[in-house]
């Protein structure tokens, strides 16, 4: 039975969540069930944030931030003492475990504690199930077999839920937390049920535009480029939304360097048009994977970081935040999701719209955790453009029309339509390739880098400055149906040049594709880039 439960030591607590027997990873203390923080996150509420460093735990609430200390029967609910009769948060080393009466405080499950062995059965997945009754006395079985071990033994008339079907046996949980098989022949009435349970969610409420978004970064290097907003808002049409690149992490410490404007704000709000400012991880302060794990790991810097965001918010009377981090690593998704949820009930407190840049949906990036984004935060920006990037290996498009289009589809998964902008390029790539010599391949022979036969560079263009350089090297266009794109090749002095064209014909199915979907709006990298007539299509979309 240790076995099956996967028990190694005395004292570990069994764990049964729904239909899936997990890491036994419990304890009893002082006559209470405590699961550890790891399959808390994991199975039962993801919401929990533990700091190991600054040995805290977290858990966000729509407009509060609930706060345990190690050892305590006190907890914050943001400036409020409130208190419990068992110690909440226990530890042993850097290790927590949380009492699972604090737990289903704030999630929506139940739970029962059993003997021999020491085991508890948590059910948080309500809504259809299927259910069937004992017939006669008999055994549940570790597998599908008369000659499988017995796990345990059910009576006549015992209601057991249905996990799977097979030929003659059936997966079957029961009320105490085994899952194992039973024949089809011992069971009977069969039926699906629709089981609930009294809770009340906690609801994250969000600002929803009435209008589609039409939004563009603004690259803003430096204080005087601020100076340029009412030339590049007269230079745009139809623009509901600005973004400035205004504010850099300039630390691990939660720093933050600003070249926020109230003048520029002021000019915008004049042009009917809401400025999000941008705060980014890189280009400026911070710019590694390890230094936003060691800024957001830590719950005071994180603090830090959004106390001065908020305050330059208030200061020149932004709108909304626009978040910006590219330099998140696995190991950092937990304490970057928790950095979103601790903004968001600052910018909800403050009626501050809070927007999330992320890239297209893949498995390398889905620490990012986009489903939570589409909770907490008010809209989930996909950034559909870097399919190929500066040090790519090879050539490609930026942008191609499947890169949108997957984008969009796999961010749906997670987020309604209704939160989500498109990205878009006003830029694209021109490659120079040139042969790689043959001391070159036999150099990175074994590498990656191997597979590649072409040394690669590139260069950033805006449209007009693109198509001008294709006009100058006399290159014939022609159309990528693939990519959806404009193309053009040429050579010169053994350097072949690529280019993939942003322009009308580029732009306008991606723009159909957030029009079929539904999406929030549309949102451009960077204003300046743009070719001037591009402003009449995307018009053409968003009103």
């Amino acid at each position: 039975m240790k076995k099956y439960y996967g028990i190694e030591q005395e004292g570990q607590l069994a764990i049964t969540v729904n239909n899936q027997v997990v890491e036994p990873h419990g304890m009893i203390a002082d006559g209470k069930a405590y699961i550890q923080y790891d399959v808390v996150r994991k199975y039962i509420n993801s919401r929990f944030y533990w700091d190991p460093d600054e040995n805290i735990l977290l858990y966000t609430l729509p407009k509060d931030m609930v706060s345990v200390e190690v050892g305590s029967k006190d907890y914050m609910v943001s400036k409020d003492k409130k208190s419990e009769d068992y110690v909440i948060l226990k530890t042993e080393g850097s290790t927590a475990y949380i009492a699972l009466d604090f737990i289903s405080q704030y999630t929506n499950m139940e739970y029962e504690v059993y003997d021999n062995p020491s085991r508890v059965m948590i059910v948080s997945d309500w809504g259809k199930t299927t259910v069937a009754t004992i017939k006669r006395d008999t055994q549940v079985r570790y597998q599908g077999g008369v000659k499988s071990p017995i796990l345990t033994e059910v009576s006549k008339k015992d209601e057991v839920t249905i996990v799977e079907s097979e030929e003659n046996w059936k997966k079957v949980r029961t009320k105490d937390g085994f899952i194992g098989y039973v024949r089809n022949k011992d069971l009977k009435n069969e039926e699906t049920k629709t089981i609930s349970r009294d809770f009340e969610e906690q609801e994250f409420t969000s600002i929803s535009k009435d209008y589609t978004i039409n939004m563009a970064w603004h690259n803003v290097t430096n204080s005087d480029a601020n100076g340029s907003v009412l030339q590049k808002i007269a230079e745009s049409k139809g623009l509901t939304t600005i973004a400035p690149t205004w504010f850099h992490v300039k630390d691990t410490d939660g720093n933050m360097d600003s070249i926020a404007s109230a003048d520029y704000v002021n000019y915008a709000h004049q042009a009917n048009i809401e400025v999000w400012a941008t705060i980014r991880d890189f280009d400026g302060g911070i710019n590694s994977y390890d230094e936003s794990y060691a800024l957001l790991s830590y719950t005071s810097k994180r603090e830090n970081l959004i106390n001065q965001l908020i305050s330059e918010a208030l200061r020149v009377g932004i709108d909304g935040i626009n978040v910006d981090f590219e330099k998140i690593s696995e190991e950092c998704g937990e304490h970057y999701i928790q950095f979103i949820r601790e903004l968001s009930v600052r910018c909800r407190q403050n009626g501050i719209v809070l927007s999330v840049d992320n890239y297209v949906p893949k498995g390398y990036n889905m620490q990012y955790d986009r489903k939570e984004q589409g909770i907490v935060a008010d809209y989930v920006i996909i950034m559909g453009y870097d399919e190929h990037f500066a040090g790519s290996p090879e050539a490609g498009p930026v942008s191609s029309y499947n890169f949108v289009k997957e984008g969009i589809e796999e961010t749906l998964k997670e987020v309604p339509a209704e939160k989500v902008i498109s990205g878009i390029p006003f830029f694209t790539r021109l490659w120079s390739e040139t042969p790689k010599t043959e001391e070159e391949l036999a150099s990175q022979a074994g590498t990656d880098a191997a597979e590649y036969n072409m040394n690669v560079d590139s260069q950033a263009l805006g449209m007009t400055s693109a198509s001008d350089q294709v006009a100058q090297a006399g290159a014939e266009i022609t159309w990528d149906d693939k990519a959806q794109q404009n193309y053009a090749t040429w050579t010169v002095d053994n350097v072949t040049y690529e280019i993939w064209l942003e322009d009308e014909k580029s732009i306008e199915p991606k723009l159909q594709l957030m029009k079929e979907n539904k999406l929030a709006g549309t949102a451009a990298w960077a204003l300046g880039q743009e070719n001037p007539d591009i402003w009449n299509l995307i018009l053409k979309y968003v009103n």
